[in-house]
């Protein structure tokens, strides 16, 4: 695919099917991870593609643990999202995402809530995705993720009511 992608080539590609967590704390605040890939600053939550054949509850957590260290027995699910949200990659960010094969990603998010010390959290675990870490209130980290992504951040913490 070449880097002048047109609207109408965007379009015709498919979603990308992943999951994402948001990860609160006894006090609701949200865990928010500095991506490791970005020279400025892109503050996000734990969030990946869904295997071919996975649950997406079961994807959750993988992608949980993976990214976080945090194990299954360490959290509480709370709630997910009632269906698939959306968003699409800015047309010059498609061609070096995922082999241009993809227009952005369908997310599916579970709400879960950390039970244990935050001394579990190692973002060193297995997928080096963050460089650090911090947890912030759902608003403050509207304001720190990249702009394509802030309209369903802001779906998914309304929906979850953290907003």
């Amino acid at each position: 695919m070449t880097s002048k992608l047109t609207a109408q080539q965007a379009a015709a590609l498919p979603y990308r099917p992943c999951v994402g967590v948001v990860l609160i704390n006894a006090d609701g605040k949200v865990f928010a991870g500095q991506r490791a890939d970005m020279d400025s600053p892109a503050w996000q939550m734990p969030q990946g593609g869904v295997d071919a054949g996975e649950d997406t509850l079961v994807a959750a957590k993988r992608e949980l643990l993976e990214e976080t260290g945090v194990h299954e027995k360490d959290i509480t699910l709370l709630r997910q999202t009632a269906d698939w949200l959306r968003y699409d990659l800015p047309l010059d960010v498609i061609p070096k995402r995922w082999g241009g094969k993809y227009r952005g990603q369908k997310q599916h998010w579970f709400l879960m809530r950390l039970d244990r010390p935050d001394s579990c959290i190692n973002i060193a675990y297995h997928d080096i995705e963050f460089s650090d870490w911090r947890w912030m209130q759902a608003s403050d980290l509207l304001d720190h993720i990249v702009g394509f992504k802030r309209p369903l951040y802001e779906a998914v913490f309304a929906e979850f009511d953290l907003i």
